[in-house]
């Protein structure tokens, strides 16, 4: 389990991402892409197309970090937008419901999840 506090920033890109880049590759598409500081102390979080995976790219004032998740079974819930590309703004607490696996929408648990 993740845990942040409600001060944090978190922004998440939309679009696919390819999952074979790390530090450099991801602090550039944050740049480019999504128009934002690396260095700003947010969360900068990734996914694949099948939304099975995700990174996390987070500068913590001394270097970078690079969390990645890699599901079992089933797949993320996502945030819907219009468009395909760009950032969606999350609070730190719907993060961790993200990764946690509950369904955005309705905030229900997703069928693939299981607490023990």
């Amino acid at each position: 389990m993740l845990s942040f506090t409600g001060s944090l920033k978190v922004y998440v890109a939309v679009g696919n991402c390819d999952m074979r880049k790390s530090f450099e590759g991801l602090a550039a598409m944050v740049e480019t892409e999504m128009k934002e500081e690396v260095r700003s102390g947010a969360l900068f979080v990734f996914g694949n197309r099948r939304r099975t995976r995700l990174k996390i790219l987070y500068f913590d004032g001394t270097g970078l970090w690079v969390l990645s998740k890699k599901l079992e079974a089933g797949t993320f819930s996502w945030p819907k937008v219009a468009q395909e590309n760009g950032n969606v703004n999350l609070r730190p607490e719907v993060l961790a419901m993200l990764t946690d696996g509950v369904e955005l929408k309705g905030a229900r648990l997703r069928p693939w999840y299981e607490r023990q």
